[in-house]
């Protein structure tokens, strides 16, 4: 049992019932049974939205939903089919099995038919419901590009709508009541090939535009986000920083002068992009000015305790060397210590005195100088 007058681009069918097919044969046969089945269905949705728009719809939706489920059965039977097939891998009796796939029936009443009758049917409907709705494959084509323009303006309005910016929104709003006016026109059956191309074009560049503008608009709300973190995290460094100034002037003679800036006096983040850039800017301005102030005032209070621990310690050692009875190393100590313990304090003058004590509580060096004779004898 062979096949004759299978559908336009789907060849016959190998092997029949009982007698299974070549490798070969199958492989280019079900490559082929794949093209037809995703080209046909595309074309039944086509001839389906039509046919939802024609004034009298009902009296075609029969025609499509059996359409419909002829072309699901032959999806269902191919699928079986690939099962068996096993990528090439079946054996004689796996293609004698494929073979009463191809040629056994589908199904019962309407899918009483074989594989290769049902696409002839479904062929032979696809060709009754285009002429049924007066329309030709150049028309499928416009319908499916109409289709895809709606598509792109929609995933449009979404990008526009998540961007909340007004100029985008009025240009995505002209291009939907273009997209809408298209459609009214194709419907009253006026030729739109010309503008729907514009269109196509205007919509293609506006979605790339949005794609650009929602990428960089990503971009600057990241850098908001990072510019508020930044701006409160020297906000909250302000405080402590300022009761170090207040120390530093309290405890230092001659203390630094230099200011502790507000961070928060910069105010929000702008919303563009050149003014955020501006704004984060000034925020690492700030950051290096608040850095500077924190060293500036933190390095004479911890000189001042350094110096009182290295006064500390050389006293400790004159005490273990028998130095602290000495009345010029306690005149030392007294004026080191009161250099360091004095508020406010020179940390200039403490550092030279507290230098002088440790010099003067240094041990002695008894062994006193040699002397050479000639010859090297001493």
């Amino acid at each position: 049992m062979t096949a004759t007058g299978v559908s336009a681009g789907l060849p016959t069918p190998p092997g029949s019932l009982g007698r299974a097919a070549t490798p070969e044969e199958l492989l280019d046969f079900l490559t082929a049974l794949e093209e037809w089945l995703a080209r046909t269905r595309g074309e039944l949705d086509r001839l389906d939205e039509v046919a939802q728009r024609a004034k009298d719809a009902s009296s075609h939706s029969s025609d499509v939903v059996l359409a419909m489920a002829l072309w699901q059965a032959l999806r269902s039977r191919t699928d079986a089919i690939h099962q068996e097939w096993d990528s090439g891998r079946a054996d004689t009796a796996a293609r004698e099995r494929i073979s009463t796939q191809i040629w056994g029936r589908l199904g019962s009443g309407a899918l009483d038919v074989s594989l290769p009758e049902g696409a002839r049917l479904v062929d032979a409907l696809v060709g009754q419901l285009r002429e049924k709705l007066a329309i030709d494959p150049s028309t499928v084509k416009l319908v499916a590009r109409l289709r895809q323009v709606r598509a792109e303006v929609v995933r449009c309005e979404d990008l526009a709508r998540s961007m909340a910016d007004a100029a985008v929104t009025d240009r995505v709003e002209v291009l939907a009541k273009r997209q809408a006016k298209l459609i009214a026109e194709a419907q009253r059956g006026a030729d739109v090939t010309g503008p729907l191309g514009e269109l196509e074009a205007d919509v293609a560049r506006a979605h790339r535009d949005l794609l650009i503008a929602s990428s960089r608009s990503g971009e600057l709300r990241r850098d908001r986000e990072r510019a508020v973190e930044l701006r409160d995290a020297l906000a909250e460094r302000r405080p402590v920083l300022l009761d170090l100034e207040a120390r530093c002037r309290r405890e230092i003679a001659r203390p630094p002068r230099l200011a502790v800036p507000d961070p928060m006096r910069l105010g929000e983040p702008p919303r563009d992009r050149a003014g955020v850039d501006a704004y984060l800017a000034r925020l690492d301005a700030a950051a290096r000015a608040v850095n500077a102030a924190e060293h500036a005032y933190a390095t004479p209070l911890r000189e001042r305790a350094s110096l009182r621990y290295r006064l500390a310690q050389a006293q400790s050692d004159a005490r273990a060397h028998g130095r602290d009875t000495s009345p010029t190393v306690q005149a030392g100590w007294t004026e080191a210590s009161d250099a360091v313990m004095t508020t406010p304090c020179d940390v200039e003058l403490a550092r030279a005195l507290v230098a002088q004590y440790e010099r003067l509580a240094a041990p002695l060096d008894l062994r006193g100088p040699t002397t050479t004779r000639i010859g090297g004898t001493p």
